[in-house]
Formats: C-alpha cells, structure tokens, sequence
C-alpha cells in the first residue's frame, strides 16, 4: 500500500494531466478556465502531498483547528474534517521555503482567473495570450516542484500546450473588446510578472511564448510553408526572424551561384530567372532598409531555397 503523500502525488500529476488534455482539446467556451480549475486541483494535491511528506505523513496535519483554549479540527458542511486550502499551503510552503516565491504567484494569477472566470470571455487574443503564458508557467513549476521535492520524473507524460500561434483566430476577432474584469485581471498580471525577470530561474510567474522557424531535417520537424494566400493563419515575423530566413543580398547571391556551378556567368537568363523568383516569398522578400520610413529604399534579400529552383535553370 502507497503512503499517503504518494497517493496525493499520482492524484496531482493526475488532475493535472487532464487539465493539459482539456486545453489542448479543440477550442470551446471556457476551455481556459476549465485548463485553470484542473490544474489548480493537480496544484492543491501537490502541496498536500508535500505537506503530509514534511510532517510525519500525519494526516491530521492538513485539518484545520479552530477555537481557542482547547482547539478542536473544523469541520465541513457534510462533517468531514476541512483541510487547509492551496492559498494557505503554498503561503507557509514558502515561508519555510520549500516552495518557490515565483512558483506562489504563479498560483496566485490562476486563482485570480479561476475566482473571476464568471466575467470572462477569453476571446481576446491579447489576454488567451497572455493565460496561456501564466498557464506554461504553471506546468513548468509543476514538473521542476515535483523533480525537487519527490526526485519523480515525468518526463513520460506530455506537459505542454498547444501554442496559440496555430490556432486562426475567428474572423471578428478585431472587434472584441476587453471587458473591464479582463483589463483588471490583466494589470494584476503585469503586477506580479514585472518581479520575474529573469527567464532563466527555474521557476516562473508566467512563460513568454514565441514562435520561430528554423531549418530541420528532423522526421519530427513540423512542416511550414510560406505563402500568399490571405486565408492562411498569419504568424508575425521579427527583422531578426526575416534576416534569418533571408540572408543573401543580390552579391552574396551571385556569389553562391559562382561557387556552386562551374563556369557561371551573369547573364540575361540568370537574371530572367532571379527576379521571377523574387515574386514568390518562399524564395525573396523585399525589404526596406529603414522599417520606419515608408519613402526608405527598398533592397531585395533572398532565402537559401531559391537555389533548389535556379539549378535545373541556370545557363553558363
């Protein structure tokens, strides 16, 4: 038979493996709030089991006394004995510092989100992003907690959730507005956020989400295909991200066809060939060279695909 902590344990990781697999379900109304109540639940297991864990296995420790003089255990609407909360457990957790202080208000954001959910919506992009973020947050601190206190490994399950970048957003989406319970929570977010810095510590109060592309030639590697069909989900690039993707110039181009066909000559067909090329953005884009000025001048760069499409038409 388990010991007690151990039980509360597998309750956690348990609660909070349901509260991933609702979230990364196909998107419904209140699918944030319903991610938040689970992963609460799996949070308020956890620190049961690390406060059993801590005093003696004693299941009486979590009940909460009341009365003065001869103190007797509270007890519940249905008489069972009332047990500490995830607020009052993570609060003395960290003040013998077991707990993370990040890792507190980290909680402290989805408690928020989950005594208000009344009031939400979630259909602004700005604040499903920035729940996500806190709730990668709460996972991150999830596993590394659990790593710390018991040495379990859970690199078996799949904690993540599914980026918000591939998911189109509805068609509306710019008329919605943050109501005023949104914009409260989200300044009580940027309170507790601006403490935590430093996106090396171990544990964190919310999680910034970015997307990149980069080339790989893993099996694994998500396909990405850059078009101009306007239908497609937009993902926004930074000028690092285009200079990455785009980093050939007209002379390093002209340079790279040299070094790679013998006898290369810059001719009318190179240059027929290059600048239809240079319609498509899978192969060129098309830059200023002063982003804030719209009169700047304007200089074409180009990706290293565009040699797979010259070599079949390349003339010496």
């Amino acid at each position: 038979m388990k010991v007690r902590y151990r039980e509360l344990l597998d309750r956690a990781i348990a609660a909070t493996v349901a509260a991933i697999d609702v979230y990364n379900k196909p998107d419904f109304p209140y699918r944030a709030e319903s991610f938040t109540i689970l992963a609460l639940n799996g949070w308020e297991l956890l620190l049961q089991a690390k406060w059993l864990q801590g005093n003696g296995n004693r299941l009486t420790s979590l009940y909460v006394l009341t009365g003065k003089g001869r103190p007797k255990y509270k007890r519940t609407r249905s008489r069972n004995f009332m047990m500490y909360n995830l607020n009052y457990l993570a609060q003395k957790l960290t003040e013998q510092r077991q707990l993370d202080e990040n890792a507190r208000r980290n909680l402290e954001v989805l408690a928020e989100l989950r005594d208000t959910a009344v009031h939400f919506y979630h259909r602004s992009p700005k604040l499903a992003k920035r729940v996500q973020e806190v709730g990668m947050a709460c996972l991150k601190n999830f596993v590394a907690a659990v790593q710390d206190w018991f040495g379990e490994d859970l690199s078996r399950f799949n904690f993540y959730l599914m980026p918000l970048s591939f998911v189109t957003p509805p068609p509306s989406v710019e008329t919605i507005q943050l109501n005023k319970a949104e914009k409260a929570f989200l300044r009580f977010l940027e309170t507790l956020t601006q403490q935590d810095d430093n996106p090396t510590n171990r544990y964190s109060v919310a999680v910034n989400i970015e997307v990149r592309f980069v080339r790989s030639k893993l099996v694994s590697a998500t396909p990405v295909r850059v078009t101009n069909d306007s239908d497609a989900p937009a993902v926004q690039l930074t000028e690092e991200d285009l200079r990455a993707r785009y980093p050939w110039d007209y002379a390093e181009l002209t340079h790279q066809c040299k070094q790679r066909y013998p006898g290369f000559k810059v001719n009318k067909s190179y240059h027929e060939r290059r600048k239809c090329l240079a319609q498509d953005q899978r192969y060129a884009y098309v830059r200023a060279l002063d982003p804030h000025n719209p009169k700047s001048t304007k200089k074409t760069f180009y990706s290293q695909a565009i040699l797979e499409k010259l070599d079949p038409n390349i003339t010496s």
